[in-house]
């Protein structure tokens, strides 16, 4: 039996491998824009953007900064160990959207199930060697990373917990977990972080994201904008004037700077106030939100009243899942696009032939273990578990954790929220530019798992024709 088990097999792998070269052709367009609830840009007539990792896109070096600026802080103003400063920081460690257990001091991994996937429980830099596996407790002392601005977070937790690990150092991981979280906020919040970046903006700030020519794009056609950051006005002036142009508030109806968001969308207390272009703060009640001015803090509910900006006529872009999007879709109608940075990589990964093999023999093999399983005999089991090893296969997006969109099978607990709570996303904002403002994005139908699909499985590697980005005359001829 278990010779007609592995003639099965092999033919299955011959026929995968036969069938490769055709998938690959179906490659996905890294610019196209993803939908998860049908939407018309022409029922848009407002649209609102975050700043950071939304109109500006920074480099690696940034990460870098954050990180080595935080790590000193631990040193100096928390008296960690001198030791620490050999640890730098380490660009493809982390992925977004990972939890941290803060009593046990682990990072992991979480799928949609809230199931651990197996072999990304990381207790300093390396994985831990417990057999952990099964359902999350998910409880107060697990926190998710949803900000980009996280990973260097995540990567000095890792390298804390692995310097005192190597040192055999006794340490209590809650007040481990809030000493980094006070050293990364700080970063943020004394300016420490901005100062760096305005005095080298071109090493900071990606500069190629096309920016100007969407927010051009928009003012063209007549729709309406607005700014909501959490970040201070200088910053966002000397970034936008780099990225944009000096004249950049000329294409803003109205700008607000230090929102502190998400408390921006729930908290109906705080006034805005206007900001002098000299950054002095204005005590005027504000009875109108006007062109060319500068507002901080405020809140939703009175910018609501202020603008009669309501429902889903207004199309808000942001980069983090909860703090940007899900109070807007929640709460108040509003419609929401993703910018998920990380996703142009990925497409890029998924459309190599390495990749396209992998996924086709992963289905092929699973439809196998499935029909092969029936056989009892312990020689034909041995067979099947052999190829459930084979099944988990060595992800090729993050050597530690992998996609930040799928486990091994599952959707990520990230990609959940993502579907949740983004109508559309996106890799950049600069994806607009390949589609008019006319147009309706559809989700593709995937088939439930106890409908049949209408058609082959392969199919779902291409792009629908609904969903790929519009062309110019010039790129169709």
């Amino acid at each position: 039996m278990t010779e007609r088990l592995w003639s099965i097999y092999n033919e299955t792998k011959r026929q995968t491998e036969d069938l490769t070269p055709v998938i690959s052709t179906n490659s996905v367009n890294p610019d196209t824009i993803f939908a998860n609830n049908e939407m018309s840009l022409r029922d848009i007539e407002i649209y609102g953007f975050d700043y950071d990792y939304t109109l500006a896109f920074y480099s690696s070096h940034l990460h870098t900064l954050i990180f080595n600026i935080a790590r000193d802080i631990l040193i100096s103003n928390h008296r960690y160990p001198e030791g620490l400063r050999k640890y730098e920081y380490i660009p493809n460690f982390a992925v977004r959207g990972l939890h941290y257990d803060v009593q046990k001091a682990l990072l992991m991994k979480i799928d949609a199930f809230h199931y651990i996937q197996l072999g990304t429980v990381y207790r300093g830099l390396h994985p831990n060697m417990s057999d952990f596996y099964g359902k999350s407790s998910h409880g107060h002392t697990m926190k998710q990373f949803m900000d980009i601005f996280s990973l260097p977070e995540m990567t000095l937790l890792s390298c804390v917990n692995d310097f005192f690990m190597r040192h055999n150092i006794d340490y209590e991981p809650v007040h481990l977990y809030k000493d980094v979280k006070e050293a990364i906020r700080d970063v943020h919040v004394k300016g420490i972080m901005y100062r760096a970046v305005e005095a080298d903006i071109e090493k900071y700030i990606c500069y190629g994201e096309q920016s100007h020519a969407v927010l051009k794009k928009l003012s063209e056609h007549g729709k309406k904008m607005f700014l909501i950051t959490n970040s201070p006005f200088d910053f966002v002036d000397r970034g936008m004037s780099y990225i944009v142009g000096k004249d950049w508030r000329d294409l803003f109806d109205v700008v607000i700077v230090q929102a502190d968001k998400p408390s921006f969308f729930n908290d109906r207390r705080k006034p805005f106030r206007r900001v002098t272009d000299k950054g002095a703060l204005l005590w005027d009640r504000i009875h109108r939100l006007e062109k060319g001015q500068i507002y901080k803090q405020g809140n939703l509910y009175e910018f609501l009243r202020l603008t009669g900006w309501r429902g889903s006529k207004v199309l808000y872009f942001g980069d983090h899942i909860y703090s940007d999007l899900a109070d807007l879709t929640l709460k108040h109608g509003w419609r929401t696009g993703a910018i998920i940075p990380e996703l142009r990589k990925e497409i890029k990964i998924m459309n190599t032939e390495q990749y396209v093999h992998m996924m086709t023999w992963l289905q092929a093999l699973t439809g196998l273990i499935e029909q092969m399983q029936v056989h009892r005999d312990s020689a034909s089991q041995a067979v099947v578990e052999e190829w459930i090893r084979e099944r988990e296969t060595k992800d090729i997006f993050n050597a530690q954790f992998g996609s930040l969109f799928r486990t091994y099978h599952n959707p990520t607990y990230f990609s959940r929220r993502l579907s949740r709570f983004a109508d559309i996303y996106m890799a950049s904002i600069s994806c607009l530019l390949n589609y008019d403002l006319q147009h309706t994005f559809f989700p593709r139908r995937t088939p439930l798992q106890h409908e049949s699909p209408f058609w082959p499985e392969q199919s779902h590697v291409s792009l629908s024709a609904s969903s790929q980005p519009h062309r110019t005359k010039a790129e169709s001829d």
